[in-house]
């Protein structure tokens, strides 16, 4: 394994209640991209529990491409990178999602210890922790309810999605959330927003880390 990189206090304030975070995704309009009425979600969240507890769209009902444009940071929506158009076929791979629309996800941790690490190096960590890789959609819903868990030099990516390719071989590219420099394609007006996209499986970043949860359920 590679070195862990010295890792200062990252400590990030309580997760809203599940009852704050129904309210915000029907603010948002999540609800409908999902098919959803409010009612269904305020249900969901009065069942959630209590600290640490995040509710999730299931990827089905409501895609990356969709949720991403509702981040927001420095008044800057959020966007998926040009070269990523096939950014929806990114599922769920080696962890199980709760058969049901809107479920929750808890134990949320953004992995900085594992900063420098790859993906190939994080994932056996994580699972041998008893830990499991968020995927891409839960990465934005956390972003939704705190977003100030994307902090320059500590953003985080989203392993537990990944593309299978016609031949059933895995895609190189890994998906990932940090913050547009509004450089390149981004656009200068960019700069600053939350920006989903993608890095080489076998990769390391110093300003990644890997975005893990304990478990799920309906």
């Amino acid at each position: 394994m590679p070195d862990t990189l010295p890792d200062p206090s990252t400590a990030l304030p309580a997760l809203p209640a599940p009852s704050a975070q129904a309210e915000r995704l029907i603010e948002l309009g999540v609800h409908e991209i999902a098919g959803l009425s409010a009612d269904e979600v305020r249900a969901v969240a009065a069942g959630a529990g209590g600290e640490g507890a995040l509710l999730a769209v299931h990827p089905d009902r409501a895609p990356a491409s969709a949720l991403a444009p509702l981040l927001c940071r420095d008044g800057k929506p959020g966007f998926v990178v040009v070269d990523m158009p096939d950014v929806d076929d990114f599922t769920p791979c080696g962890v199980e999602l709760p058969d049901a629309p809107l479920y929750v996800v808890a134990g949320v941790d953004r992995g900085d210890r594992m900063a420098n690490w790859s993906p190939d190096e994080a994932l056996p960590a994580l699972t041998g922790e008893g830990r499991t890789p968020l995927v891409l959609t839960e990465g934005i819903h956390w972003l939704l309810q705190q977003p100030e868990a994307l902090e320059r030099n500590r953003c985080f990516m989203t392993i537990g999605s990944r593309l299978r390719k016609a031949d059933g071989t895995l895609d190189a590219r890994t998906p990932a959330i940090w913050i547009s420099n509004g450089t390149g394609r981004d656009g200068r007006e960019r700069r600053n927003a939350p920006k989903v996209g993608w890095c080489w499986w076998n990769n390391r970043h110093t300003w990644l880390g890997f975005a893990s949860a304990t478990h799920r359920g309906a």
